[in-house]
């Protein structure tokens, strides 16, 4: 069975369709701005996690990101179908208020993870510090924040509710929350802060045509990936003697 993320491109003439509906009242409804208020019930793993969520911009659209600070690099972690540009590539990384630039220097097609580095910090962003889950349990609650469709970023919670195997990529996780187009790339953490994976696709029905279960979401596991040697490549151009390259 092809990947999941294959539910895209199943679903683009149906979005096509409802993007054309949505631009055609735009004129007629301009809703302001709404006043952002983050209610203290939500936890500090929650508000950390929800801080360092960005929008990754693509020439077709945007798909969601974490900044994760590894040593004294800033990266930006998404999926590799949303940054599918070649190694080198720059790409926007927004949030509400600021805009910096990215260079892409990893992929894993088999994963569909990506890392960018970025090329200058973020003010008013404060990163998620590197900590890769060792486990992921049935069961275990997890928090993300990304930007499903149009929408500004939004904070879900969830659990891990069981696996899929794929025969490229081993063992995904299977995460009972919200996920939509646009929410793709964003990082999933356990509730300790730790990055369980990366969100890559919304589940659909395997009989009887396509059908989202948009409350069934794919998860790369991040222990699949190797930090050090996804910024190999990098190491070895750069002329700058970071330590996260040592």
């Amino acid at each position: 069975m092809n990947k999941i993320t294959k539910i895209f491109a199943i679903m683009a003439v149906s979005l096509s369709m409802l993007f054309s509906h949505a631009a055609i009242g735009a004129d007629k409804y301009t809703p302001k701005n709404p006043v952002e208020k983050v209610n203290r019930s939500l936890s500090l793993v929650e508000k950390k996690v929800r801080n360092a969520a960005v929008k990754v911009v693509t020439s077709g659209g945007h798909g969601s990101g974490t900044v994760v600070e590894y040593r004294d690099l800033t990266l930006v972690l998404t999926a590799k179908h949303v940054a599918d540009g070649r190694i080198g590539t720059n790409y926007l990384i927004a949030t509400e208020n600021e805009q910096r630039m990215s260079t892409l220097v990893y992929q894993s097609e088999e994963h569909d993870v990506a890392v960018l580095i970025l090329q200058s910090d973020f003010y008013h962003l404060k990163p998620m510090t590197w900590r890769p889950a060792k486990k992921y349990d049935i069961g275990t609650d997890i928090v993300y924040s990304g930007h499903p469709s149009w929408h500004k970023l939004m904070s879900f919670q969830g659990r891990i509710v069981g696996y899929e195997q794929d025969l490229a990529a081993g063992t995904q996780i299977i995460v009972n929350t919200y996920g939509w187009f646009g929410c793709s790339g964003s990082g999933i953490y356990n509730t300790d802060g730790e990055l369980v994976g990366i969100l890559y696709g919304v589940d659909v029905q395997y009989a009887y045509g396509a059908q989202i279960q948009e409350n069934m979401i794919w998860v790369a596991p991040i222990k699949n990936i190797n930090i050090d040697d996804s910024l190999a490549a990098f190491c070895r151009g750069t002329i700058k003697n970071y330590r996260a390259c040592k």
